[in-house]
């Protein structure tokens, strides 16, 4: 029976043709080229296409890492079979994938969104309706169309991924393809609609004034506790959501939810606790904001503002993702040496010092390369366009083209499958209740409660002490 690209990432071996740190140089450089021209082309206010808005390519940008998700994760590649993904050159895979994902994009976008949706549902998803709204300018129309886009975007991109990783497939996960991915697709894009009624449907009730108080909740329900109408508060901790699921999944190894060993539990406590760790991330990153920043002011703009605090959340969470998928993806995961905790670890303290340093990076040098404003807060200042651009081409980089031309994708044996199968039972195996498991335990309990407070005292320190934009 055709299995098409189910397991297909799992079950390729990626040989280095050169000894690291070369291979993931080389790939670094081939797709920050990459990022850099076709950022030019399609975004840069400076450029070619101009979707930098900022809404319109932010809209795109997140549709695509969609498309590459729904085409390698809930679609396992279909409908090629598996011996076109092993024996077709990566550059043509690259291309052929690329633009398959770009076609799908196009369709969704004007063809569901815009002319079914926004023509027979609801107008603010098509421009041209919301043009024959009194006062309303044609730029604004289109941001705002965009920007309900986006929004439904951002709770697809978590909730696909999600489905998969947290709830391992079920209970579709023995269907062939494409009934399993057209099952996945449909309850996801369910649960992305139902979510997206629920936090971002009220935001863009109210966008036009007079309120839309018969068709939303005006002012949304959350106004009080996150001190704002706005639904960037939603954008934050969904943005937390998307960034923990990919963290779970790529150096965490699914640790520690895979040592649950019910089936059922594990599912739920993933899913659950995914989202547990991203509320902790969300409302964490926005008290940073206040130790470095002071009290955010309702009725102020920008860098005082909640509403853009709640949203400068979600750009500060994908910074990890970035430095997190370059790991994973051209460095093999490193370190595996110890046991799986101590990498977990590890990894975890290397991610996070490198997207302090990309966060810096990005600020001072952004408005000089990527045609964005200056600053923080202004209005032109997006940078989870550019990050999730740069890992959009990551993801077809890494799914589509093999990590070419730095790494040769090989088959792996049925025994090498095994092995790599029962190595993984073993080392989740090891991990099992001991009283050095608990001293570890508590040790990690007050070490990270002591990190805590210990960045607490930094960050007032280091905004004084540190000039990232000058």
């Amino acid at each position: 029976m055709e299995r098409f690209g189910a397991r297909y990432l799992e079950e390729r071996k990626l040989v280095q043709r050169w000894p690291q740190p070369i291979p993931a140089i080389v790939a670094l450089v081939l797709t920050l080229a990459v990022f850099y021209a076709t950022w030019w082309i399609f975004q840069d206010p400076r450029g070619w296409l101009r979707m930098y808005t900022p809404y319109v390519g932010y809209m795109y940008t997140r549709w695509w890492l969609i498309m590459l998700i729904w085409m390698v994760y809930i679609f396992n590649y279909w409908p090629f079979k598996r011996s076109w993904l092993e024996r077709t050159h990566p550059v043509v895979k690259g291309v052929v994938l690329t633009a398959i994902s770009v076609a799908i994009l196009l369709v969704l976008i004007k063809g569901f969104f815009e002319s079914l949706l926004g023509n027979y549902g609801i107008a603010y998803f098509n421009p041209d309706n919301l043009m024959k709204l009194p006062k309303m300018t044609e730029f604004f129309a289109l941001e705002y169309a965009s920007l309900a886009c986006l929004m439904f975007a951002a709770i697809a991109s978590w909730l696909s991924p999600a489905w998969v990783v947290a709830c391992e497939e079920v209970p579709w996960q023995d269907m062939n393809q494409p009934g399993k991915g057209i099952s996945i697709l449909v309850m996801t894009f369910f649960l992305s609609t139902l979510v997206f009624f629920m936090t971002m449907h009220s935001h863009m009730g109210i966008l036009y004034y007079p309120w839309q108080y018969f068709t939303s909740i005006a002012p949304p329900y959350w106004e009080k506790f996150a001190n704002t109408v706005s639904g960037n508060f939603h954008v934050a901790w969904i943005m937390c959501c998307t960034v923990t699921v990919w963290l779970v999944e790529t150096i965490w190894e699914r640790f520690p939810f895979k040592l649950i060993r019910r089936d059922w539990l594990r599912r739920v406590t993933a899913f659950f606790g995914i989202i547990a760790i991203a509320w902790a991330m969300h409302f964490f990153l926005y008290f940073a904001q206040e130790l470095t920043w002071g009290p955010a002011i309702r009725g102020t703009r920008l860098i005082n503002a909640p509403d853009w605090r709640w949203l400068h959340v979600g750009e500060m969470a994908v910074f990890f993702l970035v430095p997190a998928l370059f790991l994973n993806f051209y460095c093999g995961n490193w370190p595996r040496r110890f046991s799986l905790p101590v990498n977990v670890l590890i990894r975890t303290a290397i991610t996070l010092a490198a997207a302090v340093l990309l966060y810096i990076f990005y600020y001072a040098t952004s408005h000089d390369f990527l045609g964005t404003q200056k600053g923080f807060m202004h209005e032109q200042q997006f940078p989870m366009i550019p990050t999730i651009w740069l890992i959009n081409i990551w993801l077809a980089h890494h799914w589509f083209m093999d990590n070419w031309p730095a790494w040769k994708m090989e088959p792996k044996t049925a025994d090498e499958i095994a092995r790599d199968h029962a190595a993984e039972r073993a080392q989740v195996a090891e991990i099992m209740w001991s009283p050095a498991l608990g001293w570890g335990l508590g040790v990690g309990t007050v070490c990270g409660v002591a990190f805590y407070f210990f960045v607490l005292n930094v960050l007032p320190w280091a905004y004084k002490s540190i000039t990232v934009i000058k």
